[in-house]
């Protein structure tokens, strides 16, 4: 079942200002919610499909994790100016790039497909705006980052909330208070492997992780590879692409060891 109820093409544009939601929540739907569709972008009719596709996708995903709390209710969508083929819009009202909650734009670093959220602020205050790109939307992306609609969800607790993620960077492994080296992730019940995965010259090489001497956790290079098949209903911020995955964590399954 979906609980998404309805998509508005705009035409953009662009206006200055400081940049102000107009997200509002009403009877548990998120209204308000906007979608711009940056000038630099190519006209492309699929991409305004596959945004209706992926926040449906993401509006019954949230209502289910946030266990029958919030839904997308409706979402408007940007579309700019130069896009001639696309006749079928109403003129915004208030609504401008200024706006918008998501950002479908160019990589900003060429050959960077990598969802983000511009978040410089603290937890629990809402961040700025969501940035995806065309490729990402249009689903050539999803072996690297999974299904756009889990993944727009996981942004939206970035956006909304102001959440962080449930893995670490830059601390990717812990000393656990079970004396055994753990990933970095929320919860512990997802499992898998720590391997070294190292390409070169186009081959590639895969090995177990060594123990560093000074940090007593695993080698630089290691990384955490879950398990194809898991049960582990948690956590949405760590990897929401993992099909079991289906919540936030909470108080009762928080890894609190987690650095």
């Amino acid at each position: 079942m979906g609980f998404f109820s309805s998509v508005l093409l705009l035409v953009l544009h662009l206006l200055q200002g400081s940049r102000t939601s107009l997200v509002q929540l009403n009877a548990n739907g998120y209204e308000g919610v906007l979608i711009a569709i940056d000038p630099a972008v190519p006209e492309d009719e699929t991409l305004i499909t596959e945004i209706k596709d992926m926040v449906t996708a993401a509006s019954t995903y949230l209502f289910e994790a946030t266990e029958k709390r919030f839904y997308f209710k409706n979402v408007s969508i940007l579309i700019p100016e130069s896009w001639k083929n696309i006749t079928q819009y109403k003129r915004p009202k208030q609504e401008s790039y200024k706006h918008a909650d998501v950002i479908v734009a160019p990589p900003t670093v060429p050959g960077r497909d990598e969802p983000y959220t511009k978040q410089f602020t603290e937890c629990g205050e809402k961040a700025e705006y969501i940035h995806f790109t065309p490729d990402f939307v249009l689903g050539k992306k999803q072996n690297e980052f999974g299904p756009s609609g889990r993944l727009f969800v996981h942004e939206w607790a970035h956006l909304r909330w102001g959440v962080f993620d449930e893995y670490n960077d830059d601390e990717p492994f812990y000393m656990a208070k079970s004396k055994k080296i753990e990933a970095t992730r929320c919860s512990t019940g997802i499992t898998g492997i720590n391997r070294v995965n190292k390409c070169q010259g186009g081959s590639c090489i895969t090995r177990t992780c060594r123990i560093d001497a000074n940090t007593k956790l695993y080698e630089k290079d290691c990384q955490f590879f879950p398990d194809k098949y898991q049960t582990e209903k948690t956590s949405i911020m760590f990897m929401q692409g993992i099909d079991s995955v289906a919540e936030f964590c909470n108080e009762k399954n928080h890894n609190r060891e987690a650095p």
